[in-house]
């Protein structure tokens, strides 16, 4: 959820970045055509540049595993009784696709209001043209090849320049513009940006055909007339490219300005940087490796067994005693020449050591006191095994061997102690994901923008018109006045949108690395396992429960961390 969020914060803000260069810089301009595939770069950008990452390396050093129980760093918070919680998440969600589907709906009407004007009309197809004439009260308008007009509300001066004017948006596949702003305001629909960058797209477009028509048609003067007469025919279609538009003198002032200087060209490339520093701040992708450790760790760790005879040892304790010794070191034992006093203690006794290799070893005890405790301790150390006679006594004190240390105690008997350096790792503690308020944007005051006025329904009354033309250089002024309030606002939106974005970028990218470190760290601590559970059958066997016991909990607290994670997330989100 919160990549989408995040993704539609970048999208928008890129939106905002094209629209206030084209604003500031270039709306002024008489390059349209390069305005025109601007606009359209900055909503292609917008919907691509948020999905491109840089990937970054970081190094890291390794972390050393603590000696700690892992059970012991999993302690959590007791978790509360789960109450009713509003899921903003939702919420959000379901304003969206509510008013994705009015603009959807208004889409699909817009559709059928120009298939009914287009539906069983009469269509004159001249060269890459096709005409139609209609009754209705509409302005004239193209899509794609199609030209509509109603030739009864003109002359046939005034006629001609309305068809050139409109074959320019029809040759010019304007049409294609004015559908993919369209999309972008349905997918963008709660951004008011959008809806501005719409109207400039929609705007430059009249400006490219206003400029292409007035090449070829001889009177100038009869063409902004024709402009000033359309504006009295409000119906239009609104999908497609149709001749009246607002602002209408907007249009006339830029058909008598003088063409830009092409060194304003640098203009367009004012945007770089602003990218190049999206990228930077928004785009990057860290990722961290953890290096090497020049110490390995032994494939094979030792482990030593230990095997005791006493004066006090039953027949059936010596059976078991060899059978013990063939099942878990292959060392063939043969005991023979037994002897006890009337105590039932053994005086006497012959044990014949061989081991696959051939060698072998013998402990014989005679005479006719007690034996002494005796015993065979083998040691295993990378993959090879050692066995060692202990006698005189030696299995009831501490024996060393290499740097092990085997404590026995006098009271036990006939008990086999298993010895290993074998100790389950550390595994890893997962991060904790970023919480924390977000700035937020504020809403627009449009109160204080002008209206524009109404022109008169007779363009050939003089004094209406000249009363219309006082009015509209009011109304420019007063747009004037309340650019300063547009460009504040769209200048306090974009620090906020950045602040936003930048903290939680940062945010994230910290629990990115941690993420990154916790994996690498993971990745370790399977193989210490393997490594450390993968040879001795025996080992292996104890070993692995006490293992998968201690996972079991592992497992269980993973869990209840996961869903404090949701629960931090809630918070984030409803903060």
């Amino acid at each position: 959820m919160e990549v989408l969020f995040i993704y539609i914060a970048k999208s928008s803000g890129l939106v905002v970045l094209f629209y206030c260069a084209y604003y500031f810089l270039l709306r002024k301009e008489t390059f349209f055509n390069s305005n025109r595939w601007f606009l359209l770069a900055g909503l292609v950008t917008s919907l691509i540049l948020p999905f491109l990452f840089y990937t970054k390396i970081v190094w890291i050093d390794p972390v050393p595993v603590s000696s700690a129980n892992y059970s012991q760093r999993f302690i959590l918070q007791t978790i509360q009784q789960e109450s009713f919680e509003i899921n903003w998440n939702y919420v959000i969600i379901s304003i969206y696709c509510i008013g994705f589907l009015v603009f959807i709906i208004k889409f699909a009407a817009d559709f059928y209001s120009l298939n009914s004007v287009l539906k069983g009309k009469k269509i004159q197809q001249q060269a890459d043209f096709k005409f139609i004439d209609v009754s209705e009260n509409i302005a004239p308008f193209s899509y794609f090849d199609y030209i509509v007009y109603n030739s009864s509300m003109y002359t046939s001066a005034e006629l001609e320049n309305i068809i050139e004017h409109e074959k320019v948006h029809s040759d010019q596949n304007h049409t294609i513009d004015v559908l993919i702003s369209r999309v972008f305001c349905l997918l963008f629909w709660f951004n008011p940006i959008i809806w501005l960058y719409k109207k400039a797209i929609l705007q430059n477009l009249e400006f490219i055909a206003d400029n292409e028509a007035s090449k070829k048609i001889s009177d100038k003067k009869a063409y902004q007339y024709t402009l000033l007469k359309i504006t009295t025919h409000e119906s239009c279609v609104a999908i497609t490219n149709h001749f009246y538009q607002s602002l209408i003198k907007k249009r006339i002032v830029m058909l008598n300005k003088n063409q830009s200087k092409k060194r304003n060209y640098w203009k367009y490339y004012a945007i770089l940087p602003a990218l190049v520093a999206f990228v930077f701040l928004f785009q990057i992708k860290t990722i961290a490796q953890e290096k090497k450790e020049a110490q390995q760790i032994s494939k094979n760790p030792t482990s030593i067994d230990v095997y005791k005879i006493r004066k006090s040892t039953t027949d059936q304790e010596l059976k078991e005693f060899t059978e013990k010794l063939k099942q878990n070191h292959n060392v063939d034992v043969v005991i023979s020449d037994i002897k006890r006093n009337t105590k039932n203690e053994l005086t006497a006794i012959k044990v014949e050591i061989q081991k696959g290799t051939g060698e072998d070893q013998t402990i014989q005890i005679e005479g006719d006191e007690p034996i002494k405790s005796c015993g065979i301790v083998i040691t295993t150390e990378n993959g090879s095994k050692k066995i060692n006679v202990v006698t005189d006594g030696g299995m009831d004190k501490p024996i060393v061997i290499g740097d092990n240390l085997i404590v026995n105690e006098k009271n036990n008997s006939t008990k086999i102690s298993t010895i290993s350096t074998i100790s389950p790792p550390i595994p890893p503690t997962p991060p904790t994901f970023p919480t924390g308020p977000m700035p937020q944007a504020p809403a627009p005051d449009m109160s204080k923008m002008p209206k524009p006025p109404v022109p008169p329904s007779n363009p050939k009354d003089k004094a209406a018109m000249s009363k219309f033309e006082k009015e509209m250089t009011e109304f420019e002024k007063k747009m004037e006045s309340f650019e300063p309030d547009m460009s504040a606002y769209e200048k306090q939106v974009e620090e906020i949108m950045s602040k936003r974005e930048a903290l939680f970028e940062k945010e994230m990218e910290k629990y990115e690395v941690a993420m990154d470190k916790f994996n690498a760290d993971m990745e370790k601590y399977t193989e210490e396992i393997e490594i450390k559970y993968g040879k001795d059958s025996k080992e292996y066997e104890v070993n692995m429960k006490q293992f998968e016991k201690d996972m079991k909990q592992f497992e269980k607290n993973m869990k209840l961390h996961e869903k404090e994670m949701k629960e931090m997330e809630k918070e984030t989100q409803k903060s």
